[in-house]
């Protein structure tokens, strides 16, 4: 296999600016925040760089002075960075607040089927009654894990790999292998059929770090492994020259997405040596699309599960993203781990 070429001091710099230019967006309580901090919790994680995690409690802390808004599935992702404040800082406030939201998912949140989360987000006029997004196992699936597993909490956990295991039931198609977008059970279709880039990198990022918090003995884990196997075996054969992914994975006319790369990238580097060809291409691919103050750039807006393939092709791309920010956050600071784990 070829070895993977790094510049590490290229790839630091990349994180700071980035980094830097993530904390000149305003966010509020919600899933754009979510997986925006979490890119620079796993920064912080990886550099142990303190201004990282200085300026994420800052926020956090100004956020809890308001009290816990309406919770929803999609805002759970906020857990995330709570849970590393409360490792780091052992305040807790900070696990306090992601068990009040853990318990939210395990009790309160809707659901259909036998327990899969239905899509839920601020706003009472976004209802999806019985509809399940692949963006839930990030935003839900696999905090539930994270928390379960640091609190030894067996019900959270379980419940998190419940998630997990529904969103295959109703997402991985069994001949691509790739993920739909979503799951409509009333309608019993996946509505517009799409396999979007973001999407799926929800699913391969989540799963392969799913993987490092269960026992191998467990079936979960062989389940988990076989369905991320299949996924990036299929993901590799429709990458770009450029290293990024199409936002519809198998249309090459539709445009080249980051944030969605960088996610299916971060999976990639979970599974060793055996795609570092694809890996590298990615490397490149995106530290190409980092401007110079920062900004992550070709990360497509937010997106509903489209009508039909024309909708997903027009989502806008031009403006800077939380969850482009956050999922080239989480790219470079597993990189950087690898490296380090690799001396």
């Amino acid at each position: 296999m070829p070895h993977l070429v790094l510049e590490e001091t290229k790839i630091s710099q990349a994180i700071e600016r980035v980094v830097e230019r993530t904390f000149n967006m305003d966010f509020g309580w919600d899933w754009p925040g979510g997986v925006a901090f979490f890119g620079v919790a796993e920064a912080y994680e990886a550099t142990g760089n303190e201004k990282y995690l200085q300026a994420i409690r800052s926020w956090v802390d100004s956020e809890l002075e308001d009290g816990l808004p309406r919770l929803t599935v999609n805002a759970s992702s906020i857990g995330h960075v709570l849970l590393t404040l409360y490792k780091a800082t052992n305040e807790e406030k900070y696990i306090d607040t992601a068990v009040k939201m853990a318990d939210y998912l395990l009790h309160d949140a809707e659901r259909f089927a036998d327990g899969v989360l239905q899509h839920t987000v601020n706003g009472e006029k976004y209802q999806f009654p019985e509809q399940a997004w692949v963006d839930t196992m990030f935003m839900a699936g696999y905090f539930l894990l994270r928390i379960g597993n640091l609190l030894e909490r067996e019900d959270y956990f379980n419940f998190g790999l419940k998630q997990y295991h529904g969103h295959e039931e109703f997402l991985q198609d069994d001949m691509t292998h790739l993920y739909y977008h979503g799951w409509d059970n009333i309608a019993q279709n996946h509505m517009s059929g799409i396999f979007w880039a973001r999407g799926n990198s929800w699913a391969a990022y989540t799963m392969a770090r799913a993987l490092e918090l269960i026992e191998v003995q467990h079936p979960s884990f062989m389940i988990i492994q076989g369905s991320l196997r299949d996924q990036l075996s299929a993901l590799v054969r429709l990458q770009s020259e450029t290293g990024l992914w199409h936002t519809i994975l198998d249309d090459p006319d539709s445009y080249l997405e980051t944030s969605g790369s960088a996610g299916i990238a971060g999976a990639l580097l979970t599974s060793g040596k055996v795609y570092n060809k694809y890996i590298q291409r990615s490397v490149d691919g995106i530290l190409a699309q980092i401007r110079q103050d920062g900004s992550v750039m070709g990360v497509s807006a937010g997106t509903a599960v489209m009508f039909d393939a024309d909708g997903y092709r027009e989502v806008p791309y031009k403006r800077v993203q939380g969850w482009g920010q956050g999922l080239v956050l989480a790219f470079l600071s597993l990189l950087l781990k690898r490296e380090e784990n690799n001396r």
